[in-house]
């Protein structure tokens, strides 16, 4: 005869595993410190800096 579980508990176990890996995902998207964080809002400032510069000066127009 096989082994005896308890549902509930298995439940409870799933439960708690995918609270932990939904824990992980945050602390990884969300964790970052101040420093972190002010370090990538300059970086992507100066990337869209560096992509405005390179835009070009308005339509053409092919009209003459």
């Amino acid at each position: 005869m096989g082994e005896l579980v308890n549902l509930r508990r298995i439940r409870k176990r799933r439960a708690k595993d995918e609270a932990e890996r939904m824990a992980k995902t945050n602390r990884l998207a969300f964790g970052a410190g101040k420093d972190d964080r002010r370090r990538r809002e300059m970086e992507q400032a100066l990337d869209q800096r560096a992509f405005e510069g390179r835009r070009l000066e308005g339509p053409r127009d092919d009209d003459d």
